[in-house]
């Protein structure tokens, strides 16, 4: 059977098992198709080698049915890992550090795990001055506060879904590289919407007829691409911190 390896410059065991854990949690949903580790070892995973071709708007629109129902799947909590995964530690997304915890609600974890600790990272290393600063300590406090939490529990979420990790194949979108985690449903939708993704309207078209309240959202999307957009500047530099600066002064009140 056809393979390809993918390897890291170095030896890291916990980030190979962290894809490994992230790809088989994901694909118990029995929903999106993941791409099939054969094996791996501290360095390297041997993956299916998956063959790509055009997108289309009908398998666009049922990778979004399918993607609501992996999503629907759920997470032990806002924040955990996949399964077997040690949540008092970090995962990865990306070359970046993933924090990971477990909270009752979204807004308190967005605000602790996924907005403040890159503006932490990102303040220190001069990319952000103090009034900059103020904006993202005014929109953590509106999350926390739970000025945008809804009743949905957990999702079951990819977690790093730009179009380079959807791949169109012959089975349908495939994902690969997670970085797995619990979370908001809208999180995977507004990283698609980020980077861009060939027949995204037709995506939003199906996940909507699985999950409703999805044709609501659009106007949070930018909350959700805070997040990916810190990250960007942490690993890529300010490039990317007027877009993050922008997303967060939209919901900071």
């Amino acid at each position: 059977m056809d393979s390809f390896v993918k390897r890291l410059p170095h030896p890291h065991p916990d980030k190979i098992r962290w894809e490994v854990l992230g790809l088989a949690w994901l694909a118990r949903a029995r929903a999106v198709p993941i791409v099939e580790v054969f094996d791996h070892d501290e360095r390297a995973l041997r993956e299916r080698r998956l063959i790509t071709v055009p997108p289309t708007r009908q398998a666009a629109e049922e990778f979004g049915r399918l993607l609501a129902r992996m999503h629907a799947a759920g997470a032990r909590a806002f924040g955990t890992g996949p399964d077997g995964w040690p949540q008092e530690r970090p995962g990865w997304i990306g070359e970046a550090d993933l924090p990971l915890g477990q909270y009752s609600h979204w807004g308190q974890f967005y605000a602790e795990a996924r907005v403040a600790p890159y503006v932490r990272r990102a303040r220190e290393a001069g990319l952000f001055a103090a009034g900059d600063s103020k904006t993202f300590d005014r929109l953590c406090e509106r999350l926390t506060a739970g000025d945008f939490d809804d009743d949905l529990p957990p999702a079951r979420l990819h977690g790093d879904l730009w179009a380079g990790n959807a791949l169109y194949t012959a089975d349908g979108v495939t994902l690969i590289d997670p970085a797995a985690h619990g979370g908001h449903p809208l999180t995977d939708l507004a990283m698609l919407e980020l980077f861009g993704f060939a027949h995204l309207e037709a995506v939003w078209r199906g996940y909507s007829a699985e999950q409703p309240a999805a044709r609501h959202w659009h106007q949070l999307v930018a909350l959700h691409q805070v997040h990916p957009l810190l990250v960007h500047t942490v690993l890529f530099g300010a490039g990317y911190a007027d877009q993050a600066l922008g997303a967060a002064r939209i919901f900071a009140g």
